[in-house]
């Protein structure tokens, strides 16, 4: 069966550093160190990442390039008395990714626009880049997609910061699946059963014993005499 385009866009970016796309890639991380740290773009660089997370070429959808920082956050060290260990310098990390940072550093700078998505496009020593989609719902062309309308309708502001975007989504374990019984609906099914049955946590079973009520009236008549 024949491949379509976009396959062999994502073969190329299961080893981005190899062959032929390896040295494109070192020419265009040269170039993008020199740029800001935040980017608009006229066209996205993956664009089989791009069309899954809903790109379109059209007015109202943008692509923003974002450079972040990699590794954890950074922290003076402290010139006072003080064990290594006890320095707070060390493995202190940040409580979520570098991908939905730099999706929450593009929503801050396009405040208007709503983000759909993002993916990775390259890194080096020091730095990460991904790009991130974003559409305006006030643009008349995406409140008549049929696809991108719903951005017009409700409130969808800041999605990053609210954990609503796909890389933020995976942060919180929502889009890891080990089969039907691993998906996230699944769970909210069965923690809502047990809601219903009044069962308690499988890490408290066997901490004490609830015995029924005759048992407890055989120990207490036990006990009186």
């Amino acid at each position: 069966m024949a491949k379509s385009m976009y396959h062999y866009i994502a073969l190329q970016w299961k080893r981005p550093y190899d062959g032929d796309h390896g040295i494109l890639m070192k020419e265009r991380l040269m170039e993008w160190r020199r740029q800001p740290s935040i980017v608009r773009i006229e066209k996205p660089t993956r664009l089989d990442r791009a069309r899954e997370l809903g790109y379109k070429a059209k007015q109202g959808v943008i692509v923003v390039r974002v450079r972040i920082r990699k590794g954890g956050r950074r922290k003076p060290r402290p010139n006072k008395g003080r064990r290594p260990k006890r320095m707070g310098v060390y493995g202190f990390a940040p409580a979520k990714g570098l991908q939905v940072m730099a999706e929450e550093r593009a929503q801050k700078k396009y405040m208007n626009m709503v983000v759909l998505g993002s993916y990775y496009v390259g890194e080096d020593g020091l730095y990460k880049w991904y790009e991130v989609i974003m559409v305006d719902p006030n643009h008349p062309a995406i409140a008549n997609d049929p696809e991108l309308k719903w951005v017009a309708n409700g409130n969808h502001r800041c999605r990053p910061c609210r954990g609503l975007t796909p890389a933020a989504r995976r942060a919180r374990g929502l889009r890891s699946s080990r089969g039907l019984k691993g998906t996230h609906k699944h769970k909210w099914k069965k923690k809502q059963k047990e809601r219903e049955l009044k069962k308690r946590h499988e890490a408290s079973r066997g901490a004490r014993l609830i015995a029924p009520d005759e048992i407890r009236e055989k120990y207490h008549s036990e006990d009186l005499q």
